[in-house]
């Protein structure tokens, strides 16, 4: 596991902290993040993908739907808010992706389930623009960071419990 975080460093060229990649290593990152994650003991594992258009949030789902196996076209929901992917063979039984984009009011996100989702451990949710049902969001989500550098390159930083840097090697 170190020997293949040490590598995954070694292709990543640090600025200021945060971690910046190529279109290519940019999908082997997300592959990567999620290979690291686990079911919660009782509740949903949340992954909050902030950043502008353009910076990388429906890639990176793609990425960690191919790594879960997901053999559907993973587009942005942004007009259907959530789609729902089953995986077999996964520690996850469900990979859902949500795009709170057009959400006016957390209020929306509950309607859709929100809490249902939440109290299911073999769900995995992957939320895009998780600013605008900020209130929903649990504290135990996963912080994802994307900034657009340029046509070339991609940033991401990792942070958990809101609070803390994610540590690469854990969930």
């Amino acid at each position: 596991m170190v020997a293949r975080i040490n590598s995954a460093l070694a292709h990543a060229r640090v600025q200021w902290g945060v971690m910046r990649y190529t279109p290519d290593e940019f999908q082997k990152e997300a592959a990567r993040f999620a290979d690291t994650l686990t079911p919660r003991d009782t509740q949903a594992t949340v992954i909050a993908l902030e950043g502008d258009l353009g910076a990388g949030k429906t890639t990176f789902t793609q990425a960690v739907a191919q790594a879960l196996g997901v053999k559907d076209e993973v587009i942005s929901p942004t007009f259907i808010i959530q789609k729902v992917y089953a995986l077999e063979g996964q520690a996850f039984k469900r990979l859902v992706h949500i795009d709170a984009y057009r959400l006016e009011a957390s209020r929306e996100l509950a309607v859709l389930g929100w809490d249902e989702l939440l109290r299911d451990r073999e769900v995995l949710v992957c939320l895009e623009w998780p600013e605008r049902v900020a209130d929903l969001i649990p504290a135990h989500a996963h912080h994802v960071h994307l900034r657009y550098s340029d046509d070339d390159t991609r940033s991401i930083e990792y942070t958990h419990d809101k609070t803390s840097t994610h540590d690469t090697g854990s969930h």
